[in-house]
């Protein structure tokens, strides 16, 4: 039975007193899920020690490609595992379009990440454009092809994948729970041609405006293994009612 993951990408907001009062509600509140939190870089040291031996884990937005060297303003996997942090996001739809991060790139930060024993929170998704001309499953299926191929079901162990339809993040848009669970049976067939056990054992997440009032039924499909939730994880309100959800 996979246990439901509901993770808050911060984006680029917050200041030391906002992580304080953020984390300080979460980790005062009880959840039957696992929860974790993406503050930005300045942050994390921070956001380990607030949270401290609560459940709540913290990661990181992004990950070089590179283990160390003159990569200025980049940040090893090396030296986020060495501040506490237990997983990071990877190949997310603005680190795509904004930076222009390959699925190549994604690969390499992925098995940064597996090396320094971090979970990689892989996300894939399709814009609008993709969506509307009927190719959002080759889309999804491209961005994965190359983890499938080129990293091992031990790998896997520590790999969640996040679908965020681009047309839905930040825009109020939802995909719904139909159209979201379409997806993830889509994604989860990919795993199955790999290996069934794979299929059965690795988290889907649903990102896109993902709310409190729309979490409970996303989180009822049988693919949706919780959600990777934007602006509503700078409430501490609002993401513990999703928590709840």
């Amino acid at each position: 039975m996979r246990r439901l993951l509901v993770a808050g990408n911060w984006k680029m907001n917050a200041s030391v007193a906002q992580t304080e009062a953020l984390l300080s509600a979460l980790c005062a509140a009880e959840f039957s899920c696992d929860v974790a939190v993406f503050p930005p870089f300045p942050y994390l040291a921070q956001a380990v020690q607030t949270t401290g031996n609560s459940t709540v884990r913290v990661g990181a937005q992004n990950v070089a490609s590179e283990s160390s060297g003159a990569f200025t303003g980049e940040v090893s996997a090396s030296m986020l595992a060495d501040v506490g942090c237990r997983l990071a996001l990877v190949g997310h739809s603005e680190r795509r379009s904004l930076y222009g991060e390959t699925d190549a790139q994604v690969l390499e930060k992925t098995r940064q990440l597996l090396a320094n024993g971090l979970t990689a929170v892989v996300c894939v998704g399709e814009t609008l454009e993709q969506r509307q001309a009927g190719r959002e499953e080759a889309v999804v299926a491209e961005q994965l092809a190359l983890l499938l191929r080129e990293l091992s079901n031990y790998d896997w162990r520590n790999i969640v994948l996040a679908y965020e339809p681009v047309w839905a993040i930040g825009t109020g848009e939802t995909a719904t729970p139909e159209q979201a669970q379409a997806m993830h049976a889509f994604i989860r067939s990919l795993l199955q041609e790999k290996d069934p056990a794979l299929a059965a054992a690795t988290r889907i997440l649903y990102g896109g405006s993902v709310k409190a009032a729309n979490a409970a039924e996303l989180f009822a499909q049988p693919d949706i293994d919780g959600g990777l939730v934007g602006g509503a994880s700078l409430d501490a309100t609002e993401f513990s009612a999703i928590c709840q959800a």
